[in-house]
């Protein structure tokens, strides 16, 4: 191998890039857009439930419990209703996620016996919503509850008893907050990362064919291997400043915490650009046409990485099937070491399996990108 053929041919794929806007586009403009999208768009947090609430008692007691629901982040009461239709005309018009209807002798009732019901009707369309808002709901009444039975034992002259309660005291790690954007920002960079490195490796020799310029690159002295070499090694400077980028947006920009070490950041992240890259530059040997090639690079890039990876779906709740096929999904340990860099302080001793398998991606991809180009025209 050459270093002067080697150094012309980066030059080459180089001056290409700064001359395709296209390709300038993918590789600067994509990653900030993808960041601001799915880093704000996509959160398992719901905060500002609208709730409406049918008080038929309206009492200075169900007034305090009704002021409890704004109180707290999670909802907002959006509607006070005044019938029963106007609950179910609430709940089909998606006025609101919930409505919670407090009966008219709820006060007497707690009065008489110590307890009450307060019924709550959620719209369970969208099943993932009504099931966080009935837990945050739990809650809100957990609270009222344990106030209202305080008052009500000092009422009967007791107090109440600790006696067979058990007290829980939960406590979280590694995401204190339960704040489902540190969980969510560390994979939308391994997103990021896949989507544009094989996007645009995916073009390097198809677009060659395209152009006619195949003939005279085959007619050069370059070897194969200095052809995969020159086309990659720009994209891989290219990948690698969009990764610096996309990781100090969600240090910096979206606070999630960075816990572990930048050297074990740099080593997966190298290892995983070689992946993405090697993958995209297969493709393009393969196809011949710049639009085909860029289809199959979304296919094969966006979807196991969106939805085998770990990043959407825990893979611990898959199928047993499926969590085999994960097995085989390069984007899955690169999720795993970016969550554990960023959250746990994950050294490279605790990552050695995930890294393991990306260094065994890394080298099967690059060594069938290697042999994939042959300097004929058939």
């Amino acid at each position: 191998m050459s270093p002067r053929r080697l150094f012309a041919m980066v030059y080459k794929e180089a001056l290409q890039i700064l001359r395709d806007p296209r390709s300038l586009a993918i590789a600067l403009v994509m990653p900030l857009m993808q960041m601001g999208l799915l880093g704000y768009g996509v959160s398992l947090d719901i905060k500002h439930v609208p709730i409406c609430v049918y008080d038929q008692e309206n009492s200075q007691l169900t007034r305090a419990i009704v002021s409890r629901f704004d109180a707290a982040d999670w909802f907002s009461t959006v509607r006070t209703l005044h019938d029963q239709a106007g609950v179910r005309r609430a709940i089909d018009a998606g006025e609101c996620i919930a409505a919670v209807v407090i009966p008219v002798d709820f006060s007497r009732t707690l009065a008489a016996t110590g307890g009450a019901t307060i019924q709550a009707v959620f719209d369970a369309t969208d099943v993932n919503t009504s099931n966080i808002a009935q837990g945050y709901l739990q809650g809100v009444i957990a609270e009222v509850n344990a106030g209202i039975e305080a008052r009500w034992f000092a009422a009967h002259g007791g107090q109440p008893s600790g006696i067979g309660q058990i007290d829980l005291q939960p406590g979280t790690w590694f995401n204190e907050t339960l704040d489902s954007r540190n969980f969510i920002i560390p994979g939308v960079v391994a997103v990021i990362l896949a989507l544009i490195g094989a996007q645009l490796t995916s073009l390097t020799i198809s677009r060659e064919w395209e152009r006619g310029t195949m003939e005279q690159l085959i007619s050069t002295p370059v070897t194969a291997l200095e052809v995969m070499l020159g086309k990659l090694i720009p994209y891989f400077a290219v990948g690698m400043i969009d990764a610096a980028v996309c990781l100090a947006l969600a240090v910096f920009w979206f606070d999630v915490p960075f816990r572990g070490n930048l050297l074990t950041l740099f080593v997966a992240t190298a290892l995983f650009s070689l992946v993405v890259l090697g993958i995209g530059y297969l493709i393009s040997v393969r196809i011949r046409s710049q639009l085909a090639a860029s289809q199959i690079a979304l296919l094969v890039t966006l979807l196991p990485t969106t939805l085998l990876s770990g990043y959407t779906f825990p893979i611990d709740q898959m199928p047993r099937v499926i969590q085999a096929i994960t097995l085989v999904v390069y984007p899955r340990y690169y999720v795993t070491i970016l969550r554990g860099i960023f959250l746990k302080a994950s050294t490279l001793l605790d990552l050695w399996q995930p890294l393991l398998g990306m260094i065994v991606f890394a080298i099967l991809i690059v060594w069938l990108a290697s042999r994939a180009f042959h300097k004929r025209l058939d």
